[in-house]
């Protein structure tokens, strides 16, 4: 049968195995008391309490941080790629410890847990070969006896706060080039997956003592949105990269910006695929199905629009409805499920209510969406991912929903189909199915995708690091991980050297 008949474990034995990670990564797991509540998606059951950390707390970790960045700043960027590169090993030698924190916390099944664990390890590796290639510019002066250029600095501290759908990787991307960038970090992760960042933080803690950097590079913070509002309003934290949902962008973008700091913000996505009439249809299955049922259709990348051309529409739905039928919905833990559970009781009630406005508005549910109900567990939300065939791009169809509903329209001409997919406020990922070399050209020229990933014949999930990540529109515009995102975390000074006897000013101006 396609959902997993094991019984779940219970929350006893999840709550000792979480223990036994914190411990083999080096962090005592403390007293169980506190505010913070941390709950298993898997059972529902309670994991630990926790403290959250107070206004001084927090106010207290950006000046430890602020302190040592004084120092840190003036570090050969080589040398702090020397951390980096530490916390990749240590994430490599525990990497089960960390992807059993992240299936724990945040639901992940194992293959994917231990995938965003080799996101953290390939991140490093490319952090620490950045180390050496933080690169300026040298332009031509048109003054003589001038050398015109331009160098790169540290930018101070980093506000880092992430989502529980990514509870360690998102955190990677930020601290391993904050670090070998010259700036200190500080974090406030989820309040809901706050184990794992313990965890990540205790083995950053042991590479600093392994290498002689020092601890306060990077601080812990935990709690919920007050926390994260005493680090947003902090004059001292110079760039806050937060990661969520629009509405948090919209109320954090203009609070950093009125004390005029620098915002990367990662919001919400609303991703398509176009499937045109040539393409490989087994193909796309295999790209449509990951993309919208991985992580339980809790990913910012997740696939939440087909846009199928209307001569291919009828045997894709029916391969998807096929697969649909058969994936294994259950523990996440258990090495053959593929669909873990939804993040608690909140998303289960949203991808309801967007199933009963979806039907309102004329779509019809082809399979999924019904609660898989667990009596040893009645706590935990699992449910079967749908495909709704829709009339049209309705607003329930603009909005994104965090949970594994999959839209299917319908488009006659190419054209058509980029305004459907370039007709929704988010604009993170997209991709074409196709094996028309102008469709796929097309798709990826400035009048086709409007989003920052555009993808050809692969998914809208599974980024790799060695590209920057991000969107435009209500995603937010910020960009992460590869390529030149290491700016985002430095300051740019230009310079201008006369190494002549002479003053000429720049555009010949007299001032004899």
């Amino acid at each position: 049968m396609p959902d997993s008949a094991t019984r779940l474990p219970e929350t006893e034995a999840l709550r000792a195995r979480a223990d036994a990670c914190l411990r083999r990564c080096g962090a005592a797991p403390g007293p169980d008391a506190g505010d913070l509540v941390v709950r298993t998606p898997i059972t529902g059951g309670v994991l630990r309490r926790l403290a959250s950390s107070t206004p001084e707390q927090v106010s207290e970790a950006v000046t430890a941080a602020r302190r040592v960045f004084e120092t840190w700043r003036t570090t050969p960027a080589p040398v702090r790629g020397a951390l980096v590169k530490r916390l990749g090993e240590l994430l490599a030698e525990h990497r089960e410890d960390v992807a059993e924190l992240i299936t724990l916390e945040a639901g992940k099944i194992r293959t994917e847990a231990r995938g965003e664990v080799q996101e953290m390890i390939d991140v490093c590796e490319f952090a620490v070969g950045l180390s050496r290639q933080l690169y300026g510019r040298t332009m031509p002066s048109e003054r003589p006896g001038h050398r015109l250029s331009e160098s790169w600095h540290p930018l101070g501290v980093v506000g880092v706060i992430s989502a529980f759908n990514f509870p360690a990787a998102v955190w990677s991307w930020n601290t391993a080039l904050a670090l070998v960038c010259g700036d200190a970090v500080v974090w406030k992760p989820s309040e809901l997956t706050p184990l794992t960042a313990i965890g990540c933080a205790a083995l950053l803690s042991r590479a600093a003592v392994d290498v002689g950097a020092p601890t306060d590079l990077h601080r812990l913070v935990l709690g919920r949105r007050a926390v994260g509002e005493v680090l947003v309003d902090d004059p001292r934290v110079a760039l806050v990269s937060a990661t969520g949902s629009v509405r948090m962008g919209r109320e954090l973008g203009p609070r950093v910006a009125a004390r005029f700091g620098r915002c990367l913000l990662e919001l919400g996505g609303n991703n398509a695929a176009i499937v045109a009439p040539s393409a490989d249809l087994d193909l796309a299955v295999r790209g449509i199905v990951f993309a919208a049922a991985g992580t339980a259709g809790q990913r910012c990348t997740t696939l939440r629009r087909v846009i199928a051309h209307e001569d291919v529409v009828e045997p894709l739905v029916t391969r998807l409805a096929r697969t649909y039928a058969d994936l294994r919905i259950g523990d996440p833990l258990a090495e053959t499920t593929l669909v873990g559970p939804l993040i608690g009781a909140a998303a289960g009630t949203a991808m309801d209510a967007a199933l009963e406005r979806a039907r309102a508005d004329g779509g019809e549910v082809v399979i999924g969406g019904e609660h898989l109900r667990r009596p040893e567990a009645p706590d935990a939300v699992y449910v079967r991912p749908a495909i709704v065939r829709m009339p049209g791009q309705t607003d329930i169809v603009r909005e994104e929903t965090f949970a594994p509903i999959l839209y299917v329209l319908t488009y006659r001409t190419f054209d058509q189909a980029i305004d459907l997919n370039n007709q929704v406020p988010q604009g993170l990922s997209s991709s074409v199915f196709t094996r028309d070399q102008r469709e796929a050209e097309r798709f990826l020229a400035a009048d086709g995708s409007d989003c920052g990933i555009a993808n050809v014949n692969i998914g809208t999930s599974g980024a790799e690091i060695g590209g920057a990540f991000g969107g435009e529109k209500e995603t937010g515009g910020g960009r992460e991980s590869g390529s030149d995102a290491w700016r985002a975390y430095m300051r740019r000074a230009t310079n201008t050297v006369n190494h002549s006897d002479e003053l000429p000013l720049a555009q010949g101006v007299d001032f004899g």
